[in-house]
């Protein structure tokens, strides 16, 4: 019926599913495809079709449309707009077929943008927890970038500066090897101090008081030459925005007090030999 004359069937273009979830089909007319499956929408073409010609034959199959796309930015293998497609209906599968990320995927961030909302995970929470793998809906943006979280290092260490993250959770102990760990010939292993601020509802609750109001500054302390100063330190979580201080040791507070002196006394016998007195 559909077909023309020396044919046995006829292609049809691909039909839109309108907003309301409907397709107009000719001899078939409207149906709607939302919440329906590709075999129960062939079953319904199928028994419209059969009022109209005997033993009808339909096949149905399913491919992304004009607005089944997501689209993808930063750290990955290839950015633009992607269709989903039934490879790529999940987060992991389509940052798959966009090449992966191409940051280390330790301080890899993923964040999915839909409408006004947006959520944001680990990338390897991605895989260790299943249940974060969302299905991708037409119009969902995906923007993958680097951790941008840092501590500030100062004092005794190797080094001395602004210091990003190299994993999800960073210890005291971690942040110190990696800014070079403690100078061996300044460093006083028992004070290193740690400065972050908190809201007063937290202040009030680490010291066991209620009557702080507005920011506070803390400031923690960490002794290595304790029998558990390790331990301290290993469970000791580094935030966004610490100060990781380490003081230097009393005897090269008093060398730098002797050098001051004899410098000073040394720099009088030299001016006193020029002048000849």
């Amino acid at each position: 019926m559909l077909s023309s004359e020396g044919t046995s069937a006829t292609l049809l273009e691909e039909i839109q599913v309108d907003g309301n979830g409907f397709i107009f089909v000719p001899y078939a007319g409207r149906i709607r495809v939302a919440g329906n499956s590709p075999e129960a929408i062939r079953r319904i073409i199928t028994q419209k079709l059969a009022l109209q010609t005997p033993d009808p034959q339909v096949q149905v199959r399913r491919v992304a449309g004009d607005g089944s796309t997501v689209s993808l930015i930063g750290s990955i293998g290839s950015q633009g707009v992607i269709a989903i497609e039934r490879p790529t209906r999940t987060l992991s599968t389509m940052l798959a077929r966009a090449g992966g990320v191409t940051i280390s995927p330790e301080i890899a961030q993923i964040t999915v943008l839909r409408g006004k909302e947006r959520g944001k995970i680990w990338f390897q929470d991605l895989y260790d927890h299943p249940e974060l793998d969302i299905a991708l809906r037409g119009g969902d943006r995906i923007l993958v970038e680097e951790d941008s979280r840092a501590f500030t290092a100062l004092g005794a260490t190797g080094g001395q500066s602004r210091v990003p993250f190299e994993t999800q959770n960073l210890s005291a102990l971690e942040a110190i090897a990696q800014v070079g760990g403690l100078n061996a010939a300044t460093a006083d292993p028992k004070g290193i101090f740690i400065f972050r601020n908190k809201p007063a509802e937290v202040a009030n609750a680490l010291m066991g008081r209620n009557d702080l109001q507005g920011a506070q500054r803390l400031v923690y302390v960490l002794d290595l030459t304790q029998p558990n100063g390790m331990f301290q330190a290993r469970d000791f979580v580094i935030r966004d925005g610490d100060t990781l201080y380490v003081t230097e040791a009393p005897f090269t507070q008093w060398n730098k007090v002797i050098a001051a002196l004899t410098g000073s006394a040394a720099s009088v016998n030299s001016l006193s030999s020029v002048t000849g007195q």
